[in-house]
């Protein structure tokens, strides 16, 4: 049964508990493939498949498997969702597909899909299991796109390029160059700039964290009385 309301498990997966900025999972997709806002989306939808889609299917089975099988069936449920998602993305956005390269693969070892499934989906019903799986990708997926958008405007200068990979012709147009001539920071490009960037995105949430316990501490802190107080004084007084 689940013991968490909706409301928790959706602040747990958005914040509370986020899977990149909290438990500090699937580092290895994050930092390599943020350098763009597309292939954060790409990936970060590709991963929310997986994890909704696992979850899912861990908690349909969740009586039906013993436990000495139980991680490699969950590692199987993985490994054909991935492999599902791999074939749609090599249908629909082969460019995008083939930029992203060994990293829509790497899905299957990624730390907070399978943390999920045990902890969470192989302990309760489908629709709160589902909704993890839902919310703890949204999370994930924020992240991305955030700290893809930050090392795409300070490392490249455009915003939204190459759209096209994901959504079409549509979306040619789509990007945002603010500045004109502006010189690369490939700092921000490469891996370390990662690094830099989701620092910056913790700190933040940290910071925001701790301004709201301050908040809330001094909500809930007891009022002093005013007015003349009674004192009971025991034993001689000289």
């Amino acid at each position: 049964m689940a013991t968490k309301t909706n409301a928790e498990i959706i602040r747990d997966g958005l914040w509370t508990n986020n899977p990149a900025l909290v438990q500090v999972l699937g580092l290895c997709p994050l930092l390599a493939v943020t350098s763009t806002v597309v292939n954060a989306i790409g990936l970060g939808l590709a991963t929310l498949m997986v994890l909704m889609g696992s979850n899912l299917a861990v908690s349909i089975i969740r009586n039906l498997v013993s436990d000495s099988v139980r991680l490699p069936a969950f590692v199987m449920i993985i490994a054909s969702l991935v492999t599902c998602a791999e074939l749609l993305m090599q249908a629909f956005t082969y460019e995008l597909y083939q930029i992203l390269g060994i990293f829509i693969p790497l899905i299957v070892t990624n730390c907070a899909i399978l943390g999920r499934a045990d902890a969470f989906a192989s302990k309760n019903h489908p629709l709160p299991a589902a909704l993890d799986g839902l919310m703890m990708g949204l999370g994930f997926l924020v992240v991305l796109v955030i700290l893809g958008g930050f090392r795409e405007i300070v490392g490249q200068g455009t915003l939204f390029a190459d759209m096209d990979l994901l959504l079409g012709a549509t979306a040619a147009d789509w990007k945002i160059g603010p500045l004109e001539n502006y010189p690369d920071v490939l700092f921000m490009v490469l891996p370390p700039g990662a690094f830099v960037g989701l620092g910056l995105l913790i700190a933040l949430k940290n910071s925001i964290d701790n301004r709201m316990a301050e908040r809330r501490r001094a909500t809930i802190a007891e009022p002093v009385a005013s007015g003349s107080k009674r004192v009971r004084v025991t034993g001689q007084v000289s």
